[in-house]
This record gives structure tokens, C-alpha cells and sequence, in this order.
């Protein structure tokens, strides 16, 4: 019983970098043998205390250990209800549901939790997914957005059925003012914006707003048409002025702008704004379910009066809770500026939180779809776990990413040996189908030379035995010249000396960089013939390094995904 909580507590820990967690080795440990039960605080001990033993080891200790012990084993799982709540309302084959970014950059990790969540309720319920672009804003918008939005929907594996830009629309955005217009429910206000807010806050009208249809349609001809200039008049919805929240009580709806538009240029200079544009759209485009974060309940409640003004049908409104990503780049305009000013090398930079970042980096966009998902619509905030993120992520690839040897800051290790030492190192260890590789290291002048990371050497110290992994077992004599004397190549001393197992390469091997999401930049030498094995682009894992995706264009270089 004790060998197998102990195989279950090396396997958790090879799942979480190196860091057994007591809570589902005992999980799974009472899954097994039942009887635990009968005394849980015993059993807890004992699991604890072979969790703390597993935690003291390396990963590569853990990983060879586990191997002796026969590899990883089957685990029971419990049946248990996964998957998206239903949708109120929903209707198979008739739901509408729509992705809404501003075209202001490529999308980043919090825009692919809408992405995701509005694509996992179309596909639920064979519904349509719209795409539409919000570039009502002349300000925010970065032309090339447009193709890359897509592009990093289609990385998410998100489908949409019909795409649709708002600056193609104003058309459509005029007639509807004008209809609200006509039924009482909007006016042309022409005083100082600052005095408008003031007066609204206060829950008084201005003089214009109660102003008959003809006037007001005269007001918004002229807005139309050029007489009024920018700042001097704008279209307002009526809300409620005595609405009990003051960011309710009416709204702008349109604004003049002399700016020009990437797309349509100087052809309009009467301006959407978000409310009035989304409520048109949402209502015409047929969308049956709006769902988005909390942060946009008031935008609710100013879109829904436009809907009863025009006796239209209102959707299903759902409100999900925020969510903090820490340790992430995300505004557009700083990235931006910061790519021209040559700090990031562009949008798929690594030190980013952009999608393209996360695809440079090699990471499974299942794994961002199985974190939302499993995430859900709660209204409670939550704080972004790239623990979590990174878990999933190592589920996804680890099966498929080959094993090499990276060694950083690369500093000789010297010993005597007679004969050729040989290694065949399988590509993955729970994968024999994968093949090993094979290195022969003959010795010159009786000596074999290879590079270990200079921290293993120095931390070791004098009179250490170290394994070479997979390769053979030194005593070092002493680490200021880097000299060392063979120990044999039993695997068994490393748990009788508790010794430190490490990567090695040979001297003459070639250089490479791996670029982390810290912005470090570590350098060093990889094992021989990675570019006769994998294609450029792949994922591979660098043992005690991490999950990395290697390309040979230009040197070679690594984007770290994750340890």
C-alpha cells in the first residue's frame, strides 16, 4: 500500500513541477484501498509524510524513481457533472450569440474568456456566433486588427458564422436615431457637455429635452450636415432623470468627429457611441443571449431602454464576474508603443499576455478553453491562476513534447575513463514508441569532457558524486577546475548518497537561447542532433528547464512556455 501512495505521490508531483500535493494523493490513495477510510487521520500522516520524502527529491530524482517503480499508475475517477450551465431561455437551433473586440490591437488572454464562453453556448446549442467589430471610436483603432483578431480566433479554435463591422453601418445607426427621434426618446442637447452632466446628475432637464420631434429632427440634420462643429451638439437618449443611479440618467448616443476613420475616412462626422451602437446591433443581429463581464450592468440598463423606446424584444442579459490577471501586459496602447520604441519585439513577444504571445510560447489553446470553462459564468471576481493555466497546458503537451538536455551557463567537467561511454536516452519516458537517443562519448587522452550548468557544479561541491544523467555516475574532486573521477554507473547510489542527478552535453555542442516570460534570455548548449528530430516550431521539454517551442530560422532560439 505504502510503495503505491508513494508511486501516486511521485506522480503528482511530475504533474506540478516537482511539488506533490498531499490533498489528491490521499484522494486517490482512498479510491484504492478503501480501508483508509476506516482511520483518516493515520492515513493523512502517512501520506503526508511520503508526500514530504517525494518533495525533498528533484523532479529527475522523482521521474527516475517512479520509472524503477514500474511508471505512472491508473488512477479511479469519479464521475462528475462538467460543463457550462444551461442558458435561460436557450433553444436548440436558435440561439444568437456574438464576440464584440475593439479593433484597437491583436486580443489578449482576458479577451479569449468571451471568445470562449460565447463559442462553448453556440456549440452547445447549434447556435450562430457572430464576430463584429466595435470601431465607432476613430481614436482607438489599428487597421492591421482587423486580420488579426480573426486569426487569433482561429487559434482558439472559435468558429464564427457571420462577421460584421460597425463602421459599415452608420447608415443604420442614423435611422434608428432618427426613429427615436420621432417617438419622443432622444434629443439633439447643443449646451456644454460638462453643464448637460452636471444638470443630469442633479436628475434636471435641460430646456431642449423636452423639445417636440420637429425641432429635434431640424437639430440632427445639422449635425448631420456640418453646421454644428464638434463639441457643440449632441444626440441624447432619455433614460429616467430621476433613475435612483446617476450613471443611468440619459446618455449620449451620438457625437460629432472631425477625425477620420481608418475605414470610411471623412465619409461620416456624426460618432455612435458604445450603447446606442451595441443595443442597434444586438436587437437587428438577432442576438438572443448578451453575455459579459459585471463591469458592463450599467451599459445593461442604458441599452435596455433603447429596446422598450422601440418596442423591441429584449435578450437574455448574463453577467459574469471579473477577473485580474496578474503578471501580464495587456493594454494595447502600451505594447504598442512600446514595440516602436524597440522594448518588445512585437505582439507575440513572449512577455506578453496577447494570444499571439501564448502561441509563440507553444501553449494548447484547449487548455485556455478548458480554464473558462471549468471558470463558468459565476458572478464572483476572480483572480487569473497561471498555476492552473500552466496545468492544463503540461496535460495537453506533455504526452507529445520529446526530452533533451539543455544546459545554461555551460562549465566543464573532466574525468578520467578508459573505454566509450555510451547513453540511450529515451525521447519520453512513458513513450518507448518515441525511440531513444543515442550518444557514444569516446575519450581524448584518456579524458572525457563534457559540460554541466555551472550551479550544479558550484552547489555540489568537493566530494560529491553527481550523476550525469542517464549516463554515468562522478565524484568531483574539485570544482574550482571542474575535475571529477568515474563512480561507476549503477543509478542505484544516487538514493544511498542522495545525490544530484544532472544534464550534461558534450564540449563541441551548439549553442541556444531560450527567451522566458519573465523577459530573461538564458543561454547556453543543447543536445546534439534536436534539429535532426524535431521540426522547427515544435514543443519540446528541456529537462529541469522547462516546456519550451524551438525554432532554428535564424541560430537557434526557444520560447519558454512553462517549467
Amino acid at each position: 500500500m505504502e510503495e503505491e501512495i508513494l508511486a501516486f505521490a511521485l506522480q503528482n508531483a511530475l504533474e506540478h513541477g516537482g511539488k506533490a500535493q498531499a490533498g489528491p494523493v490521499m484522494g486517490k490513495a482512498m479510491a484504492l484501498f478503501p480501508d483508509l477510510r476506516r482511520d483518516p487521520k493515520n492515513a493523512s500522516a502517512k501520506v503526508r509524510k511520503i508526500v514530504e520524502e517525494v518533495n525533498s527529491l528533484t523532479p529527475e530524482m522523482q521521474r527516475e524513481r517512479l520509472s524503477l517503480m514500474g511508471g505512472p499508475r491508473e488512477t479511479i475517477k469519479r464521475d462528475r457533472k462538467t460543463g457550462l450551465p444551461d442558458l435561460e431561455g436557450a433553444v436548440m437551433g436558435e440561439v444568437v450569440m456574438r464576440f464584440a473586440p475593439g479593433p484597437s490591437g491583436p486580443l489578449h488572454i482576458g479577451h479569449s474568456r468571451a471568445a470562449i464562453l460565447n463559442d462553448e453556448y453556440c456549440k452547445k446549442y447549434k447556435g450562430k456566433f457572430i464576430l463584429r467589430f466595435e470601431d465607432t471610436n476613430p481614436d482607438r483603432i489599428d487597421p492591421d486588427a482587423y486580420d488579426m483578431i480573426p486569426q487569433d480566433l482561429e487559434w482558439l479554435g472559435v468558429n464564427t458564422d457571420e462577421t460584421f463591422v460597425q463602421s459599415d453601418r452608420f447608415d443604420t445607426y442614423y435611422h434608428v436615431a432618427k426613429d427615436l427621434i420621432l417617438a419622443g426618446a432622444a434629443y439633439v442637447c447643443t449646451i456644454d457637455t460638462e453643464v448637460w452632466r452636471s444638470m443630469k446628475l442633479a436628475g434636471k432637464a435641460v430646456e431642449e429635452r423636452d423639445d417636440g420631434p420637429e425641432v429635434q429632427l431640424e437639430r440632427w440634420d445639422r449635425m448631420l450636415d456640418g453646421t454644428y462643429s464638434e463639441g457643440e451638439a449632441s444626440l441624447v437618449v432619455k433614460t429616467d432623470l430621476d433613475h435612483r443611479n446617476p450613471a443611468v440618467r440619459d446618455f449620449i448616443g451620438m457625437r460629432i468627429k472631425d477625425d477620420p476613420h481608418p475605414r470610411t475616412k471623412d465619409r461620416f462626422r456624426v460618432y455612435p457611441l458604445y450603447n446606442l451602437s451595441v443595443a442597434i446591433d444586438d436587437h437587428i443581429m438577432g442576438c438572443t443571449h448578451i453575455l459579459r463581464g459585471k463591469d458592463h450592468l450599467n451599459n445593461t440598463l442604458r441599452q435596455e431602454y433603447v429596446y422598450r423606446h422601440l418596442d423591441w424584444d429584449l435578450p437574455k442579459f448574463i453577467h459574469y464576474g471579473l477577473v485580474s490577471i496578474p503578471e501580464s501586459i495587456l493594454k494595447t496602447s502600451l505594447i504598442r508603443q512600446e514595440i516602436t520604441n524597440g522594448n518588445y519585439s512585437g505582439w507575440s513577444d513572449v512577455r506578453l499576455g496577447t494570444l499571439q504571445a501564448l502561441a509563440a510560447r507553444g501553449f494548447d489553446p484547449k487548455a485556455l478553453r478548458d480554464y473558462w470553462t471549468e471558470t463558468g459564468i459565476k458572478s464572483v471576481d476572480i483572480n487569473f491562476s497561471w498555476d492552473t493555466l500552466y496545468a492544463k497546458n503540461r496535460t495537453l503537451i506533455d504526452n507529445k513534447a520529446r526530452r533533451f538536455f539543455f544546459v545554461p551557463s555551460p562549465t566543464p567537467l573532466i574525468f578520467e575513463y578508459g573505454g566509450v561511454l555510451e547513453a540511450n536516452i529515451p525521447y519520453h519516458p512513458e513513450r518507448p514508441e518515441m525511440g531513444v537517443r543515442k550518444h557514444r562519448i569516446a575519450p581524448h587522452n584518456g579524458t572525457i569532457r563534457l559540460c554541466i550548468p555551472e550551479k550544479d557544479l558550484r552547489e555540489a561541491g568537493n566530494g560529491s558524486v553527481v550523476r550525469l544523467k542517464d549516463l554515468c555516475n562522478v565524484k568531483l574532486m574539485d570544482v574550482s577546475k571542474g575535475i571529477g573521477e568515474f563512480a561507476g554507473t549503477d543509478v542505484s547510489i544516487i538514493r544511498e548518497v542522495k545525490g544530484r542527478i544532472v544534464q550534461w552535453v558534450l564540449e563541441d555542442s551548439e549553442p541556444l537561447e531560450i527567451y522566458t516570460p519573465e523577459g530573461e534570455v538564458v543561454k547556453g548548449l543543447v543536445e546534439p542532433g534536436i534539429t535532426n528530430t524535431v521540426s522547427n516550431g515544435d514543443m519540446i521539454q528541456f529537462e529541469r528547464v522547462g516546456y519550451c517551442r524551438v525554432f532554428f530560422d535564424h541560430g537557434m532560439k526557444a520560447n519558454m512556455a512553462h517549467e
